[in-house]
């Protein structure tokens, strides 16, 4: 079965351990934008250049640019039945931008998986993590303001969804195959059934 899925969640959440376990079970790439990003500017193409130039200047890589990058990734053939794509989109023009390409394929975004969890909790487990690591610039005040950004930038990306009825949210405290549990059994309940 086929799904394209976005996946959201405020950092220390599990996204990124979660997207990979969804992208799995369901037989589908799980697509960040970073890693579209490093993949271009690695292989040196030419959005990739763009992309490198713009970042090495210090600059925000612009929607127009961003949203090349990801078309091109969703016509490569393993996402031809479908996506998880994590860290996009991250405006509204995004979502504009994703609604657009999609309706030219006659398909559209089928769940929104929003990763909740209490922010002191999240915290918590960050400034573990940083001590962890040895991540001395992961203070709790740099913590707080991430959380902070993400809710902002966040917020009407997830309401532009919510309007529809797409976005599914889940409790992302506790363990993986918990958390992960969770997950199948709210796109279940959307008709949305793991193929693996």
């Amino acid at each position: 079965m086929s799904a394209r899925l976005i996946i959201v969640g405020p950092p220390g959440a599990g996204k990124g351990t979660q997207a990979g376990r969804i992208a799995a079970s369901f037989g589908i790439p799980a697509i960040s934008t970073g890693d579209i990003f490093r993949k271009n500017v690695a292989e040196g193409t030419p959005l990739g250049v763009q992309a490198k130039a713009l970042m090495d200047a210090g600059e925000y890589v612009p929607d127009s640019l961003t949203n090349e990058l990801v078309k091109s990734r969703l016509q490569e053939p393993d996402a031809e039945h479908g996506f998880l794509l994590d860290g996009y989109p991250r405006t509204v023009g995004q979502v504009e931008y994703l609604d657009a390409l999609l309706t030219e394929h006659g398909t559209a975004i089928d769940a929104v998986v929003q990763l909740v969890a209490d922010q002191d909790v999240l915290v918590g487990r960050l400034l573990k993590r940083a001590e962890d690591q040895g991540r001395s610039d992961d203070t709790e005040e740099t913590i707080r303001r991430r959380q902070q950004v993400y809710a902002e930038q966040t917020a009407p990306i997830v309401a532009a969804y919510g309007e529809r009825g797409l976005v599914v949210d889940v409790d992302g405290l506790g363990g993986i195959d918990e958390v992960g549990d969770r997950i199948q059994t709210a796109l279940s309940g959307r008709g949305l059934s793991a193929t693996v």
